[in-house]
């Protein structure tokens, strides 16, 4: 489904997991970072979401789902949509040059948009970015730490100007009723569904901790988090991906 900027603009005015399971382990050295542009309300959508489910569960890829809320007005709310995730996609909208945003889309390591049904395109991206400049070419790690969420990174070797540490909340599953729109009687768990995300500083090329307060997680209702190191291009908008890591909730925390 494609939506034009007016229409954007217009619209503001006015494997399948059980649910609750953790979906996949831990990406410690991901091959990429996959971000999914989605909605519960696009008829094109759920082979995309399943797609995600897939990535998430086999664990080798970072794999993040954004839900929009430009298709909120065709019948149904996408329960997991917010405003700055929309605003993400635009984001990487004007980065691409494109003059429309769609769902599903899939943006591999900041670097490369794919329509999101097309897997075999996906998994091409991601090959072809593998162990080159293109690809996740610095150590990420993050971990729980007692009330904290610690987040280091390796040195680059060099001096990197103009890039940021982001942290992303997510929700690793959640079962939907789809009760009104497009998708209406459908029923799907949607993973790694991105709960809210800020930068937590610049980062320089040199190795780097930092610790952050959990309780920011438990405020988005989250229960994981992932962390990318991630270039700016001017005017703020996203670009290339370095590095990135996730984790999951561990069980009984």
């Amino acid at each position: 489904m494609v939506v034009n900027f007016l229409r954007l603009a217009a619209a503001a005015y006015l494997l399948v997991l059980p649910s609750g399971a953790i979906a996949g382990e831990d990406v410690k050295k991901p091959r990429a970072v996959v971000e999914l542009f989605t909605s519960q309300g696009c008829t094109s959508c759920p082979k995309a979401d399943a797609m995600l489910t897939e990535m998430v569960a086999q664990g080798d890829v970072v794999a993040l789902a954004y839900h929009v809320d430009y298709w909120d007005y065709l019948g149904w709310r996408d329960t997991l949509a917010n405003p700055d995730n929309t605003a993400r996609q635009q984001e990487y909208s004007r980065t691409f040059g494109n003059r429309s945003v769609y769902t599903p889309q899939v943006v591999v390591n900041g670097r490369k948009q794919i329509n999101g049904t097309k897997r075999l395109k996906i998994n091409h991206a991601i090959d072809r970015m593998e162990g080159t400049a293109h690809g996740m070419t610095v150590d990420v790690d993050i971990s729980y730490r007692d009330e904290s969420i610690v987040i280091e990174t390796g040195d680059a070797g060099k001096t990197v100007e103009d890039a940021q540490i982001v942290l992303i909340y997510f929700k690793p599953a959640t079962k939907v009723e789809i009760a009104q729109g497009n998708n209406t009687g459908r029923s799907f768990t949607y993973v790694n569904a991105v709960a809210g995300f800020h930068s937590v500083g610049m980062w320089d090329g040199s190795a780097t901790k930092l610790e952050l307060p959990i309780s920011e997680m438990a405020k988005k209702g989250a229960g994981g988090c992932a962390v990318l190191v991630q270039k700016m291009l001017p005017d703020g908008l996203p670009g290339p991906i370095l590095g990135s890591a996730i984790i999951t909730r561990q069980e009984g925390w």
